[in-house]
């Protein structure tokens, strides 16, 4: 792909980069989510996948209203993120079950700081470019994904309490 020539060009590779990324994170996510044994866990890795096709979907749409081909690009960024989650999260899974939904939470948290930083930045871009409407819109999304980080930090303090008490 050659060089973008602007800064719309840059904003639609953002944004093409950021579907793949949710693409390959909503994989990871199902896996790590059949593998935590605590119910909130479960519960809430399951809710993310439906809020991470909710913003594919917002960014499919907003890739086609800058008038862009309304396809992804690869994004080896959240490759990584995704293989470390699925050697940690399920291939080198501990014993214990606290300190294995301790290891889903810390790579779940990864990916969605990865999330927060990508959308965080198409919503800077999108400010720049005067789409209002789409800055809205990416802002929503980065709100979204606080939430989850912020419950999962919560769960894992009380995961982590509970494991410190049973050492």
């Amino acid at each position: 792909m050659p060089a973008p020539d602007s800064l719309k060009e840059v904003y639609a590779d953002e944004m093409k980069d950021l579907w793949s990324a949710n693409d390959q994170m909503t994989r990871a996510v199902r896996t790590l989510s059949e593998q935590a044994q605590d119910p909130k866990l479960k519960k809430l890795l399951e809710t993310s996948v439906d809020g991470i096709n909710n913003h594919v979907e917002t960014l499919k749409s907003l890739i086609g209203e800058t008038g862009g081909e309304v396809e992804k690009e690869h994004c080896l960024g959240m490759e990584g993120l995704v293989r470390e989650a699925l050697k940690h999260g399920v291939k080198e899974a501990p014993g214990n079950p606290e300190l294995h939904d301790l290891e889903i939470i810390s790579q779940y948290q990864r990916m969605s700081h990865y999330g927060i930083a990508g959308f965080g930045t198409a919503a800077a871009y999108a400010a720049a470019l005067g789409l209002k409407e789409h800055e809205t819109k990416l802002k929503s999304i980065v709100s979204d994904i606080y939430k989850g980080d912020e419950f999962s930090s919560q769960l894992g303090e009380q995961v982590a309490k509970l494991s410190a008490k049973q050492a």
